[in-house]
């Protein structure tokens, strides 16, 4: 592995550049599907490269294959563009420059440093033992971009891959470090809501009335109980309350209040018995306060598997490029979702978190926050992961894999 060396040198050298890419991206985000100026950004970073772009036509997703100089197998890395729908107050210089919408989630990261892989791995496409796809999605957060592209056949344009890696920041684990383990990572994803329909009145005569909003109350704490009573601890599932919505003033009692939250289970028994759950504390808290319950559950992502070999044959080659003990081994799935989950689905693969702890910070914030920051020195480590991944996967002229 005479390369790693020198892609250990080059990740230093090119981290200027990946990090004033991030910080573009990092100004402009965009949410869902249609990413017109983060695709622009991101094509014009790699346009130097001679890699073959293949764009997807329902979506700003795209792939760029860097052709191997042997026909061997092919290993794709993907990288998620789309922001979140939430305001910024990082105080960072660069900061969101959209309102309402911040890069909370690490993609402009994440993006960053897959253009950083492709810039280490294309020099050395004659030492290749095979083809890299970049993949390049839009819509990972909730709005199922892996999944059209893979449905619109654009991953398996001219070659399928054989084998699928991604990267996922996390801002409160240490710098050099990578995160993960084999079987589920991490949970699927089902939204529910339900309506509680009862009879409007005066709100000092509730006699007169239905009230949906005690009924309403009771099923939040009666879903709360049924999950720690019906669903077993070692296949878990979680169900969250994250939206109560009813009445609009004091003195009325209103004819509906609704519910809505979030489903997420590691498995899919799991997930099957929290749904049922569902339906049916709905159903009967229901009709013991004499209102009426509609119940809508939408299924998300699936869960995201980690195949075993493939995560071992990561791991180990995390060891060889950030140093042995860089990787610690999950001890259970958390409870996110991810739509990387539909890739490995259909090929072999793993997905690895990657610290990116800023050190200043004594608490730093978690993904999602509006305060997220992170040690963007980290992104080092990532480009030079994915690239010896794919390095090693192919194997090549110096004996990579």
């Amino acid at each position: 592995m005479q390369w790693l060396d020198k892609f250990q040198g080059e990740s230093r050298v090119l981290l200027p550049g990946v990090i004033e890419l991030r910080r573009a991206l990092h100004r402009k985000p965009e949410i869902g599907n249609d990413l017109p100026e983060t695709r622009a950004i991101v094509l014009e970073a790699l346009a130097d490269l001679g890699l073959e772009i293949e764009e997807s036509g329902r979506t700003s997703s795209f792939v760029a294959t860097l052709k191997g100089g042997a026909s061997g197998p092919c290993v794709l890395l993907r990288a998620d563009m789309d922001a979140l729908p939430m305001p910024e107050d990082s105080g960072l210089d660069f900061a969101s420059e959209n309102p309402g919408r911040m890069h909370a989630c690490g993609h402009d990261a994440h993006t960053a440093m897959l253009v950083g892989a492709a810039r280490l791995l294309a020099p050395r496409s004659a030492d290749l033992g095979g083809d890299v796809k970049f993949f390049f999605q839009t819509g990972e957060e909730g709005h199922f971009g892996a999944k059209i592209c893979a449905e619109e056949g654009l991953l398996e344009r001219n070659r399928a891959p054989d084998a699928a890696f991604a990267l996922h920041i996390d801002p409160r684990m240490a710098c050099g470090r990578v995160a993960a383990r084999s079987g589920a990572l991490l949970a699927s994803t089902t939204e529910w809501k339900i309506e509680v329909k009862g009879k409007g009145g005066h709100a000092s005569m509730p006699h007169n009335a239905v009230d949906p909003v005690p009924a309403a109350c009771e099923m939040v704490a009666a879903l709360q109980s049924m999950v720690t009573r019906r669903v077993d601890v070692f296949d878990p599932a979680v169900i969250t309350t994250t939206q109560v919505h009813a009445g609009t003033t004091d003195n009325v009692i209103p004819e509906i209040a609704e519910l809505s939250g979030t489903l997420r289970a590691t498995s899919e028994r799991s997930r099957a018995v929290a749904e049922e759950g569902i339906h049916r504390i709905a159903q009967g808290v229901a009709q013991a306060h004499g209102v009426d319950a509609r119940v809508d559950v939408a299924s998300g992502y699936p869960v995201t598997f980690n195949e075993a070999g493939f995560t071992e044959f990561a791991r180990g080659v995390a060891e060889k490029a950030l140093g042995e003990g860089s990787y610690t081994e999950m001890p259970s799935p958390l409870m996110g979702g991810e739509d990387f989950s539909y890739l490995l689905e259909r090929w072999p693969g793993a997905m690895f978190f990657l610290g990116m702890r800023d050190p200043a910070i004594a608490q730093p914030a978690p993904v999602h926050s509006n305060r997220m920051i992170l040690d963007e020195g980290g992104m080092a480590h990532g480009m030079l992961l994915h690239a010896a991944v794919a390095m090693s996967f192919l194997g090549g002229a110096d004996g990579g894999g």
